[in-house]
């Protein structure tokens, strides 16, 4: 009998459309070069694949205030500079990173929408792993914009799961700290999160190892500050042994992996040195654990690296095995000129100790040993899904066929850089200098 588990994968075809402006680091267009990878591999005949529904303004309710969703639903590039207060206060426009672009609402709404879906397929009981490269967007907060993220679906998503499981564990591989879900379930034990990321002089600068929740949350937020040129090794060496203790005392009946890549080597803002072998290796892990299973997209500014890594470990899910020569498809030029799936590691020196690591393991090893047998809840009536049928949200389709395969133009112009605000504490939001391309280096593969 086979061991393989039932794989959906959520997927608009309007989404790789959307563009934040020139030199915006953030490509929705990735998600189309993923998709087609996807497509050329012949990994779509392995799982279901399902066009989603648009997210409506009352599902974005659940979690972001109504005067931010308001704000976004009505704003458009030509209004902006009229409402500089608002702008100010929720933190977008062309002094943010955060900019104001055609057609962003409904961005958010369909990306949404897919993690949502993604969740109710999960509970129930309809698919073991559901698949959303789109979503992943984690450092919106209730209230603000924040890191090119606007609503934060991973939020959403976890709320429509804790109507079925009782624990929610997420986890967080992208190379920025996963702030804006950390923040929204920061006093709660029913969800625990854990994130891997650059910490010290780079952004959102959270994440600090002492960071551990509180009130009924104390020690159910994990953090795991790791240092430039990590390499797959030091990287295993760290979550194959936190994630076991994770899920030993914390016992989740729903796991949430957040993917983003831009912890792979050469991405245009990160500093990590992974392959796309050894950023699998926690898609794997994790799969391995037979525990319902949403896995998102996320960061990752090197667009041709992006789609590598997630039709890579979209294979792994399958537990399909692919060709490194990448397959025809409309976009191969961006993979030239070796046309190959998997990336050789960088030069970038590994700045993480062995001693370094171990000392970081031993004292998360520790945190988590003070959690007293997993948290339950008390039974209580199950609250409906999200309304999906009709208005503004229309109705959830099945995608039988290819989506289409225009391809958008790439931009070559000058990369804006991120501005230094401040953090909910008050404290500096830090880049690194590898969150900067200069010249003729800003360009989009």
């Amino acid at each position: 009998m086979s061991s393989k588990k039932r794989v959906s994968y959520f997927y608009h075809g309007d989404v790789g459309h959307y563009y934040y402006g020139p030199g915006h680091p953030m490509k929705p267009h990735r998600l189309k070069l993923t998709h087609h990878l996807v497509l050329g591999y012949g990994l779509y005949r392995k799982m279901e694949v399902y066009r989603p529904h648009i997210a409506t303004t009352q599902e974005l309710l659940k979690f972001h205030s109504e005067e931010y969703v308001n704000f976004l639903s009505r704003i458009n590039p030509d209004m902006g500079r009229n409402l500089s207060t608002n702008l100010h206060k929720f933190n977008v426009g062309e002094f943010t990173d955060c900019p104001i672009f055609d057609g962003m609402m409904e961005f958010c709404k369909i990306y949404t929408g897919c993690s949502i879906d993604g969740a109710q397929k999960l509970n129930h009981k309809v698919t073991d792993i559901a698949v959303n490269w789109s979503g992943g967007l984690h450092h919106a907060k209730k209230s603000e914009a924040s890191g090119f993220c606007y609503i934060n679906d991973i939020v959403l998503a976890i709320l429509e799961l804790l109507k079925y499981h009782p624990r929610v564990l997420y986890i967080d591989i992208d190379i920025h700290h996963g702030d804006g879900v950390e923040e929204a379930f920061y006093c709660t034990d029913r969800v625990m999160t854990v994130s891997f990321h650059k910490y010290g002089d780079f952004f959102p600068g959270t994440g600090n190892i002492k960071d551990t929740g509180s009130k009924a949350g104390k020690n159910y937020s994990v953090n795991v500050p790791l240092e430039d040129g990590i390499d797959d090794a030091s990287y295993e060496m760290v979550f194959k042994p936190v994630m076991e203790k994770v899920m030993e005392v914390y016992q989740p009946t729903a796991v949430v992996l957040q993917c983003g890549a831009d912890s792979l080597t050469g991405d245009r803002l990160g500093c990590f040195n992974l392959t796309l072998k050894g950023h699998a290796k926690c898609v794997e892990m994790m799969k391995s654990y037979n525990v319902p299973l949403l896995i998102l997209g996320g960061g990752g500014y090197a667009i041709r690296n992006v789609a590598r890594c997630w039709a890579y470990e979209t294979a792994v899910l399958l537990e399909e095995e692919v060709s490194d020569d990448i397959p025809k498809n409309d976009y191969l030029d961006y993979y030239a000129p070796d046309y190959k799936l998997h990336l050789p590691p960088g030069t970038k020196e590994n700045q993480n100790s062995l001693e370094g690591l171990e000392e970081i393991k031993l004292q998360i090893l520790q945190q988590l040993g003070q959690i007293q047998g997993a948290p339950s809840v008390q039974l209580q009536e199950v609250p409906p899904d999200w309304a999906t049928g009709g208005g503004e949200g229309g109705g959830r389709k099945r995608a039988g066929e290819r989506e289409e395969r225009g391809r958008g133009e790439e931009d070559r112009e000058t990369m804006d850089e991120r501005s230094v605000g401040k953090n909910n504490d008050g404290g500096e939001r830090r880049e690194h200098e590898a969150e900067f391309y200069e010249g003729e280096k800003d360009q989009d593969r």
